[in-house]
């Protein structure tokens, strides 16, 4: 069958998006290596292949999530994997994609090894941050449901939501976020750069401070109450 190339369905204002239609998982496999490390976001789903290259806002975003995580994880002593945008793919599902930042949390013995990771035999992460800033073509929700990711915290430039997986493999929003349950995505929007302050330095220096005054005591005193 011949492969078809669309544009993204969507103005790239964020992200520059490419779908390629009845490509398969060979062709899939194939596309993974010749990218290689390049910035370049490769969705699977069912023989559809979508290419997405991010552009600076799109990488801003995804950098405040990871120091976010970094700190709170940090500030709360919680044991922290760093899966970046490690590919998720499992060809029994026909399905894959890498998400903008993922996250192990607490029990990290549950990861055979970092050299030899495969969704085969070790669990899927139990974070993924989405940035999207335009609408994917595929159901990048559909994806990590059929892959088993607890927990998406999404992010459109403008609302955060965080989702939590039910069995039926979908994403309902709720409040408070399931691995990090001190905080709720309202508030830790809030803490986000205003669009002006381009200075990552001071306002990290800021929202640790935030995270020590507000969200340890919080957590401190959620375990005091167990």
């Amino acid at each position: 069958m011949a492969i078809v190339v669309e544009k993204a369905p969507v103005p790239a204002d964020g992200e520059r998006r490419v779908l390629i239609r009845e490509v398969g998982w060979q062709g899939y496999e194939t596309l993974l290596r010749l990218i290689g490390n390049r910035a370049i976001r490769v969705t699977y789903s069912q023989r559809d292949v979508e290419l997405m290259s991010p552009l600076l806002e799109h990488e801003h975003n995804r950098s405040i999530f990871a120091q976010m995580i970094a700190i709170l994880t940090e500030e709360l002593e919680i044991p922290r994997l760093s899966a970046g945008a490690t590919t998720l793919k499992r060809e029994d599902l026909d399905r894959g994609l890498e998400a903008d930042e993922a996250f192990y949390f607490r029990d990290l013995h549950r990861i055979k090894s970092v050299q030899d990771f495969s969704l085969e035999s070790d669990p899927p992460p139990d974070l993924a941050v989405e940035i999207e800033i335009t609408r994917s073509a595929l159901n990048r929700l559909g994806i990590y449901g059929a892959l088993g990711v607890p927990e998406i915290w999404r992010y459109d430039g403008r609302t955060l939501r965080f989702l939590v997986r039910q069995s039926d493999g979908s994403y309902p929003e709720v409040s408070n976020s399931k691995a990090l349950p001190w905080i709720s995505a309202e508030e830790l929007h809030g803490q986000f750069p205003a669009g002006e302050d381009l200075d990552e330095t001071a306002w990290a220096r800021g929202f640790r401070r935030w995270v020590r005054e507000t969200v340890v005591p919080r957590a401190s005193g959620h375990a005091e109450g167990i």
